[in-house]
């Protein structure tokens, strides 16, 4: 072996270890709304670098906000940030592309909360009634979780072959926007699968009422949103990785202890206008849990599976979660 290669060999050998070890940083991108209240709390309160010095890091935390889960997925792979969030489904696809490859799993839940369908034309009063005529407001058309939750239950009443019937009729608009559309009527959206506070604040107007909220799509509290990075970040970074999943279940806990308290945190990290009292009657609303234990996400891998979105069958929730979240309680 020549001089040349068997330094440049060593200077590698030498690197690994340290390339290894390199850890103390951590990008996460989140969505807009309460369901990211988990996040804004730890923002806030800097969980991250506080349980980072317990594992003895300074950890630097870069924050961003993308509307989207298709934009997330493709930030995640493409290496531009560490952790996203999103619904189950789109975490769901990435967990299916990548096995073998990135390995991308979840990190943990952000609480169960429902979306509703809202429509603002008085003729709509069920899906059945949704026609060309109408075009509904997700924040990622045909991909993300609103599309896919709906997807479900139009397989579930029109036949497996039709389940992407109000795909057709869906456009990609941030929750902010959609809201904004569907409160000030004549635009062509007449629909919008939200989530909270926005559906809250869109019901408040008397044109606004619910068609079918996800809970009654998947028999029950579940899932919303969801962490989720690639098997390298998880296995290179273990101590900042470990300070994350502390920060987030400390975040949950606080939530849980002082909720008038974690609304005024949305309405300060969020620089939301909306009145406390509203942010609060939410927070406390019995239908939503900030935990980071997930929910009912299996029903989303068996029938994603069997429609053929999914191509890997999920054996459980187990398969597409990080052994960290293993300890908690889940479905």
């Amino acid at each position: 072996m020549n001089h040349r290669i068997r330094t440049t060999l060593l200077a590698a050998a030498l690197l690994a270890p340290a390339l290894a070890q390199a850890e103390g940083s951590i990008s996460i991108a989140q969505q807009f709304g309460i369901g990211y209240l988990i996040l804004d709390v730890v923002k806030e309160q800097k969980l991250i670098e506080k349980h980072g010095k317990a594992e003895g890091l300074d950890i630097a935390v870069d924050w961003r906000t993308i509307s989207g889960a298709t934009a997330m997925n493709e930030a995640l792979l493409a290496n531009a940030l560490d952790v996203v969030s999103a619904g189950v489904p789109p975490m769901l696809t990435v967990w299916d592309r990548t096995r073998g490859k990135q390995n991308v799993k979840a990190i943990a839940s952000l609480g169960s909360m429902p979306n509703y369908l809202l429509s603002n034309r008085a003729e709509v009063k069920t899906l059945d009634d949704l026609s060309d005529k109408d075009r509904i407001a997700v924040p990622a058309a045909g991909v993300g979780f609103q599309s896919r939750t709906l997807q479900i239950e139009t397989a579930k009443r029109y036949g497996k072959d039709d389940f992407q019937r109000f795909d057709k009729i869906s456009v990609s608009l941030p929750h902010p926007d959609a809201t904004a559309a569907l409160l000030a009527g004549g635009s062509e959206i007449s629909a919008h699968f939200s989530s909270p506070p926005f559906q809250y604040q869109a019901l408040e107007n008397p044109k606004v009422h619910k068609l079918i909220s996800s809970y009654d799509i998947l028999g029950g509290q579940a899932t919303f949103n969801v962490l989720y990075t690639t098997q390298k970040f998880h296995d290179e970074n273990p101590k900042t990785y470990k300070a994350f999943y502390d920060a987030l279940v400390e975040a949950s806990q606080i939530i849980k202890a002082d909720k008038p308290k974690a609304a005024q945190t949305y309405i300060d990290v969020e620089q939301s206008k909306l009145p406390l009292a509203f942010v609060q009657k939410i927070v406390e609303d019995p239908e939503i849990d900030f935990t980071v234990s997930p929910e009912r996400t299996f029903i989303y891998a068996e029938k994603l599976n069997e429609l053929g979105v999914l191509k890997n069958k999920a054996a459980s929730w187990k398969d597409y979660f990080f052994e960290e979240a293993h300890v908690n309680p889940g479905s």
